[in-house]
């Protein structure tokens, strides 16, 4: 129990305390004035614009419907090559789902997929792009423009329909070239013997 006395003691020394009004928080508020540093920043990111580097176009295709089945295949690969391809018999090294993608982000998605495979030796893959039966048309949208999109790219040497128990008409066998490493690693090999 305290004594008088050391209550007033307790009284003198706290004489003039006020107690504080504002939250005991930090003022994170950020500086209203902009730096010269910034506004010329600001102003150089607005000069230049973006540059789409991605070479798939988005503009009209022709439309497929869920059975339309999809092949094609670029000059020089050889009709064994494909013809494995369409069977399905290539390994199937990498995958890409595209259902509920809009056709802008599936355009960015294949671009992608596409470059890294090759980027990583990834020689065969499926694309997953969906029948587009559940549309009132009929349009496999998605089916339609991965149909116009995979020749534009160089590094697609082949693709075709997918086998049933990998999707059918609802997804695609494709087939990219070699990566520069593996083109180099050929070489050494076949020299070598």
């Amino acid at each position: 129990m305290t004594t008088k006395e050391e209550r007033m003691t307790f009284l003198q020394e706290m004489e003039g305390v006020r107690k504080i009004r504002k939250p005991n928080r930090a003022d994170i508020k950020k500086p209203t004035e902009l730096t010269p540093g910034h506004l010329e920043r600001q102003r150089a990111a607005q000069a230049q614009p973006l540059v789409d580097r991605n070479p798939l176009t988005a503009d009209v295709v022709e439309p497929l419907t869920s059975h339309d089945v999809l092949s094609w295949q670029r000059p020089g690969v050889q009709h064994g090559v494909f013809r494995k391809l369409r069977l399905g018999q290539y390994p199937i090294e990498a995958r890409l789902d595209l259902h509920r993608l809009t056709v802008e982000e599936a355009r960015r998605e294949v671009y992608r997929f596409v470059r890294d495979c090759v980027h990583y030796g990834v020689r065969s893959m499926l694309i997953l792009h969906g029948k587009g039966e559940r549309n009132p048309d009929g349009i496999a949208q998605l089916k339609s423009y991965l149909a116009k999109w995979l020749p534009e790219l160089d590094d697609v040497l082949a693709f075709h329909s997918a086998q049933k128990h990998h999707g059918g008409t609802g997804a695609v066998y494709v087939m990219v070239r070699k990566s520069d490493r593996q083109k180099t690693e050929n070489r050494e090999k076949n020299r070598n013997r």
